[in-house]
C-alpha cells in the first residue's frame, strides 16, 4: 500500500548572512519553524534487482528526473543502505514552487520517511549498521536496536546536508536553529503555536540571483568572510538563548538528538491574547530576513505585502491587532505574517484579498506535533 506523508513548509524567523565564503558558500544564522502548511508526497517502493525511479507531479513546474530533490535523496538513500528498489514518487504540490518556504527541501524528507515506511526501515538499519559495524562486544538486542536507529538517524542527516542546504531543518521540525550554511540545525524549544498568513505573490525569486546581489552589496559595504562569521557565531548563541529564554520552565522538552520528535510540546491554548513569548522576550523586534535589503528593491510589490500583513493600517481594520512579526521568508518571493489570534490572521488576509495577492492561513507547527501527523493513510 502507498504511503502518504505530509511535507511540510517552513519559515524563517530571521535570516542573517554573511559574506562569500572560499567554499562558495555563505555563512548563515536562521532559526527556522515548520507550519501545518504541506504538500503531499505518496511513495510506493519494493525492493528489486535493480534501482529505478517514477516521480509525477501535478505541478509541471516539478522536475521528474535527477534534479528533483526527493529524486537525491532517495537514490542517496538507497545507496547508502546497500539496497535495490523500484520507487515511483507522486508530488502534489500545494506549496509554491521558489517561494521560500522550503517546499523543494521539504518534499525530499517526506520522500524519506516514505522510503523508510515502505522498505521496513528498522530491518535496513540492522543490515546496514552490521555491514558498518566495527569490533564490539554483546550487548542487548533492544540496545542494538536503538544503536541501529541512531547510526542511521545520523547518516540521514549528513545524506539531507548533500541534497540541500535547508534539508536537514526537516529531519528535526519545530523552532529549530540553522548555522553554518544553513545545514547545521539544534533543535530549539518549540514556540507556543501562532496563527500565520502567508502571501504568495505570482513571482518567482531565485535564490541564487539574491546570493549574487548580497555579494555585490557585500563587496560594495566592505564586509569579509572573516568579520561575518564572527557575527554569524554570535547570533547564533543570541538565537539560541534567547529562543530558549522565550519559554517557560516545564513547558518544553526537547530531545538531545535533534532527529526524532519529543513526547512533550505546548499547549496550543498558550497563542492567546495574554501575549506570545516572542513579544515577552523581545525576539520579535529584531527577527529581520537579510534577504530584504536585495530582494525588495528588485521587487518593491513585496515590500507593500509586507506592510499590508504587519498591518493594520486602515481606519476598517483598526480592531485587529497587527502582527507579532511580518517578513520575507528565506529569499521569497513568499511572505508571512504571525498572531496572536485567528481573527487577526483572517483580517490580514483579507487585507492581502483586496490587493489582489494569493495567501494562505496556517499555524506554526510544533516538533511533536510534526512527527505525529506526518505519515497519513489516505491523501487529503
Amino acid at each position: 500500500m502507498p504511503t502518504v506523508v505530509r511535507s511540510h513548509a517552513k519559515i524563517n524567523l530571521g535570516l542573517h548572512i554573511g559574506a562569500p565564503r572560499p567554499d562558495g558558500f555563505h555563512a548563515l544564522a536562521t532559526v527556522y519553524q515548520t507550519l501545518e502548511l504541506h504538500d503531499l508526497v505518496t511513495v510506493t517502493a519494493r525492493q528489486a534487482g535493480n534501482t529505478a525511479f517514477q516521480i509525477t507531479s501535478n505541478d509541471s513546474r516539478v522536475p521528474t528526473d535527477s534534479r528533483n530533490t526527493a529524486w537525491k535523496m532517495v537514490a542517496l538513500a538507497l545507496e547508502a543502505l546497500g539496497v535495490t528498489a523500484e520507487v515511483e514518487i507522486h508530488i502534489e504540490k500545494r506549496l509554491p514552487v521558489q517561494g521560500g518556504l522550503g517546499a523543494g527541501s521539504a518534499n525530499a524528507v517526506a520522500a524519506l520517511v516514505g522510503l523508510e515506511a515502505e522498505l521496513g526501515i528498522p530491518d535496513l538499519c540492522r543490515e546496514w549498521s552490521a555491514r558498518n559495524a566495527g569490533p564490539s562486544t554483546p550487548v542487548a538486542a533492544a540496545t542494538l536496536a536503538q544503536d541501529d536507529t541512531t547510526k542511521w538517524a545520523a547518516r540521514r542527516m549528513e545524506i539531507a546536508a548533500q541534497v540541500g542546504s535547508d534539508v536537514p531543518l526537516f529531519l528535526v521540525g519545530g523552532t529549530v536553529l540553522g548555522f553554518d550554511r544553513g545545514q547545521q540545525v539544534q533543535p530549539l524549544p518549540d514556540i507556543e503555536p501562532l496563527w500565520c498568513a502567508v502571501a504568495t505573490p505570482g513571482i518567482g525569486v531565485s535564490t541564487p540571483q539574491a546570493f549574487r546581489d548580497w555579494d555585490v552589496l557585500c563587496a560594495a559595504e566592505g564586509l569579509t568572510a572573516e568579520a561575518s562569521q564572527a557575527k554569524m557565531n554570535e547570533l547564533s548563541r543570541t538565537y539560541a538563548s534567547a529562543f530558549a529564554g522565550a519559554i517557560p520552565r516545564g513547558g518544553q522538552g526537547v530531545g538531545s538528538s535533534g532527529v526524532l520528535s519529543p513526547e512533550t510540546s505546548l499547549g496550543e491554548n498558550l497563542a492567546g491574547p495574554q501575549g506570545s513569548a516572542l513579544v515577552r522576550t523581545g525576539i520579535s523586534s529584531w527577527i529581520e530576513n537579510d534577504f530584504e535589503r536585495v530582494v525588495f528593491p528588485q521587487h518593491p510589490s513585496l515590500a507593500e505585502i509586507k506592510r499590508i500583513l504587519a498591518g493594520p493600517g486602515t481606519p476598517e481594520a483598526a480592531c485587529h491587532a497587527s502582527s507579532l512579526v511580518a517578513s520575507l521568508s528565506g529569499s521569497g518571493s513568499a511572505l508571512y505574517g504571525l498572531y496572536r489570534t485567528r481573527g487577526d490572521a483572517e483580517a490580514a488576509r483579507e487585507r492581502l484579498r483586496s490587493a489582489g495577492i494569493a495567501n494562505h492561513l496556517t499555524r506554526t507547527l510544533p516538533r511533536a506535533k510534526y512527527w505525529r501527523e506526518m505519515l497519513l493513510q489516505e491523501p487529503v
